[in-house]
């Protein structure tokens, strides 16, 4: 077993056969719950991989192929995988928001994977169609705008040099795009929320300074492209 790359909250080793997934930091053991309910759910509806076994604070996955979506971002396919992006989040909102929901829900509530964008996707670097949907730890019940201002927020923060390729993103979304000040308050609330998850696993390590200056940063941005 190898560690993966682009792992970032939890360890998470590999073999190319199986994935070994092992949760740390606040609410690990909520955190594989909901994991494991949405990949048993989520089968032949999205891909997303087989839980083949669980154990303490660990999940065995099932390899699924493709290629990171950052990498293939990284080489210069903006357009391809920001239209595979907004596809699959149009048919992530279409699914029953009741597979995380006691009762009925929310009005107007759809299911948040709750980290979207190409950091979490793999792709056929062929055709650009989707092989795999990642790391549905965050998942939780909330407003459409979450997932789509957190993709735009990865392609603003981390591959900038795409920022003239979101439109294919909103395009292949088709669905109502909300005005860029709601998407901005919406990126800044995710900033928030990991700043204090970050807290509360290391109140004066690194990640709550990384998340503070990129709030920042953030909040200085305009919806100029």
């Amino acid at each position: 077993m190898h560690p993966m790359r682009h792992g970032y909250t939890n360890h998470t080793t590999g073999d190319g056969s199986v994935v070994v997934k092992r949760y740390h930091g606040p609410g690990r053991e909520a955190r594989l719950a909901r994991e494991r309910q949405l990949l048993a759910h989520l089968q032949g509806v999205l891909p997303v991989p087989p839980v083949l076994a669980a154990q303490g604070d660990e999940l065995t996955l099932g390899h699924l192929p493709g290629v990171p979506a950052q990498d293939l971002l990284d080489a210069g396919h903006g357009p391809q995988v920001l239209a595979t992006c907004g596809r699959v989040l149009r048919r992530l909102q279409e699914l029953d928001p009741g597979v995380l929901a006691n009762g009925p829900a929310t009005a107007g509530a759809v299911l948040v994977h709750g980290d979207f964008g190409p950091n979490n996707l793999l792709l056929d670097p062929v055709t650009f169609e989707i092989t795999a949907v990642l790391d549905w730890e965050f998942a939780h019940l909330g407003d459409p705008v979450e997932d789509l201002a957190w993709c735009e927020w990865i392609v603003r923060m981390h591959h900038p040099g795409h920022l003239d390729a979101l439109d294919h993103l909103f395009r292949a979304y088709d669905r109502p795009v909300p005005p860029w000040p709601e998407r901005r308050r919406s990126m800044l609330a995710t900033c928030a929320w990991l700043e204090d998850f970050c807290r509360r696993r290391d109140p004066s390590g690194p990640g709550v300074r990384q998340w503070e200056e990129r709030a920042r940063t953030t909040a200085g941005w305009s919806d100029d492209r």
